[in-house]
């Protein structure tokens, strides 16, 4: 099972024992089936196309705004994701998704997409400790030799 969601934060919680512990706040669902992939026409396996966050219809583009309004949602998705569906296991399209289809302890996997933090020079990627900063150096932040080569081709 596939659950789409965004994270909220960090917090701590503290346990019988008063020792605090470091845990991510995630807002997982509601996610709503948009569409069926039959498994004759899917490679072998079934598939269903789960969406989250309904959004203004200007946020997307119009192929995936004209997808959700065929599917018959008013309001398109942000984020449309297919996910294989388990043998015996049947989703309708309009199904809402909850967590409430995990079991409470249930050991999940949860897995993210970090941020976007462009191009990194030497310094902050790497470690590198730059050069002299006065005098005229025009070497501060540049990577400079990266490894000798000791032999030629």
């Amino acid at each position: 099972m596939v659950l789409l969601g965004r994270k909220l934060g960090m917090t701590q919680v503290f346990g019988e024992d008063g020792k605090a512990t470091a845990v991510t706040v995630l807002k997982a669902g509601p996610c709503v089936v948009v569409y069926k992939r039959a498994a004759e026409k899917n490679g072998g396996h079934a598939a269903v196309q789960i969406g989250f966050e309904p959004v203004k219809a200007g946020r997307v583009g119009k192929a995936q705004a004209g997808h959700c309004a065929k599917a018959g949602f008013e309001r398109p998705f942000r984020v449309l994701r297919d996910m294989w569906v388990e043998e015996g296991k049947e989703y309708e399209v309009g199904q809402e998704l909850t967590v409430g289809l995990f079991a409470p302890g249930q050991k999940v996997d949860v897995s993210g997409v970090s941020k976007g933090k462009g191009f990194q020079g030497v310094i902050k990627r790497h470690g590198h400790h730059g050069g002299p900063a006065t005098h005229g150096s025009m070497f501060h932040r540049a990577p400079g030799g990266i490894g000798a080569v000791s032999y030629t081709h």
